[in-house]
């Protein structure tokens, strides 16, 4: 079966076959200022979610062959401008990300990360899309006959080939925990942890987010807010905030800042998720 599972606007699931989406589930939230300012998306609900997923499948292939899988910068700051940036300026050798079709994958290409990353994120599960694997190169993806994602082993094969500086995208704090033994027992390796769709998350994967991750999204996650205030982490960016917590976490953000040219400061009064999670 072609099927693939994301939880897309306001962490709704929603369920795509056949490059046609099938099922959405209610969201969480009602609004986000990333859609409203990109999409013109005023209020988040399951018809909004159902179109803006189509007009992606139809747009550039989302969850089909005909994926784009290259995209030049989309926001001043998100996770894979930063580390587009990153690779630029050669401090990150390889990332591993997921994509429909592929699952977990390494990718050494600042364009693809961007295309890849850039588009989609929340990807829950996804099956085989040969003509994509075939595109991104069989012997980059972790699992080319299932198509699954583990972004742990995914690390472990980026090590194995031969990187040495290596972007990892996670959702959890837990998952921050087990990269950082990974690192630990690879010396000379550095594993630079960013976790990405942090809505809802729960207080006790915050706090390991703010112990063991380098970079982490605020989306519209209540204690990645508060713990990122408590902590003074380096806070950049405008309605979603992006929080750096090591010191080489705020490196990569400082290498964007520079690229852009400009400095990027928090805007209080820029519009907030509806409620924060």
């Amino acid at each position: 079966m072609d099927e693939h599972v994301i939880e897309g606007l306001g962490k709704a699931r929603v369920v795509i076959r056949d490059g046609k989406v099938v099922e959405v589930g209610e969201p969480q939230i009602s609004y986000c200022p990333i859609f409203d300012k990109h999409r013109g998306i005023k209020k988040i609900d399951k018809e909004a979610i159902a179109k803006n997923m189509q007009f992606r499948i139809e747009d550039f292939g989302m969850c089909t062959p005909r994926r784009i899988l290259k995209m030049k910068d989309f926001l001043s700051f998100g996770v894979s401008e930063i580390v587009c940036t990153a690779m630029a300026k050669k401090l990150v050798d390889a990332a591993v990300i997921v994509c429909e079709g592929t699952g977990t994958l390494v990718v050494t290409d600042p364009e693809t990360v961007q295309g890849i990353g850039g588009r989609v994120s929340g990807l829950v599960s996804t099956t085989p899309i040969p003509e994509l694997i075939e595109k991104v190169g069989e012997e980059n993806v972790l699992d080319p006959a299932t198509a699954k994602i583990d972004q742990l082993a995914g690390a472990e094969k980026a090590i194995t080939m031969g990187y040495r500086n290596i972007a990892v995208s996670i959702i959890n704090g837990t998952e921050a925990r087990k990269l950082k033994e990974i690192e630990r027992h690879h010396p000379g390796v550095n594993v630079y942890t960013f976790v990405v769709h942090t809505t809802s998350m729960p207080e006790n994967e915050a706090d390991l987010v703010y112990k063991y991750a380098d970079i982490a999204t605020g989306c519209a996650s209540k204690f990645i807010r508060e713990y990122g205030a408590k902590c003074e982490a380096y806070k950049v960016g405008d309605s979603v905030p992006m929080f750096g917590i090591t010191p080489r976490g705020i490196r990569l953000i400082e290498e964007r800042i520079k690229f852009t040219g400009k400095e990027i400061r928090p805007n209080p009064n820029a519009p907030q998720p509806d409620r924060l999670l």
